[in-house]
Parts: structure tokens; sequence; C-alpha cells
């Protein structure tokens, strides 16, 4: 009996890293991450700016900053693509969700791109 709990317990932990790993399908490396001040009509805003590398395309993406300032590490992450606008063949607009080994998300979106 203990047996077939075991394997219960242990085939729903297998289903749910899988289920985990597909609702977060995008692999995004960070290679920079600061900290930037944007002007605004309120007074300056705090916002965390990352570069990062996805399907081999470089971006830059941008969150609002929430509580204490901190730096993301630089390094590999789990996204999914949350918004995903294209008005014509030379605009876009896009967010991506991040979620993190300790499962909490962050939401970034796309602000820059280069080659």
């Amino acid at each position: 009996m203990r047996k077939v709990a075991l394997l219960i317990l242990l085939l729903s932990a297998l289903g749910w890293a899988q289920s985990s790993a597909d609702e977060y399908p995008i692999n995004v490396h960070v290679t920079a991450s600061q900290w930037v001040i944007i002007p605004s009509g309120i007074g300056p805003l705090v916002a965390q700016k990352i570069s990062v590398v996805i399907a081999g395309k470089k971006y830059e993406l941008e969150a609002d900053a929430k509580g204490k300032v901190t730096l993301l590490a630089l390094g590999d992450y789990k996204a999914r693509l949350i918004d995903d606008v294209h008005k014509d063949a030379y605009e876009f607009s896009q967010t991506y969700e991040f979620q993190f080994p300790d499962k909490k998300t962050r939401k970034f979106i796309v602000v820059g791109q280069s080659e």
C-alpha cells in the first residue's frame, strides 16, 4: 500500500513539473541587468532593465520597480509570451512573463531590439 501511495505521489510530482515547463516554454538568457530612472509628470520612476537573448534575437526588456531595488542575476530563465501585438509588418509590442526557480513571476515589456 505504501508503494502505491509513493508511486502516485511521484507521478503527480512529475506531472506537475511537466505542466509547469509547458506553461513557460521560452528560454531566455539574461546578459545584463540594471536599474534606470524614468522621468514622468508625477516624479521619477524606477524600472529594472535587462538585456536578453530569446531564440537568438537580442532584446531590451523593462519591468516596473516593486519594493527594494535588486538586480536580476545573469543567466537562463523560463518565460512565456503573454502579449504579442503586430499592427503591421514593421511594428510590434510584446510582454513576457518570467517564472523564477521559486515559482514567482514578473512581467517584462520589450522596449528595445538589436542585431
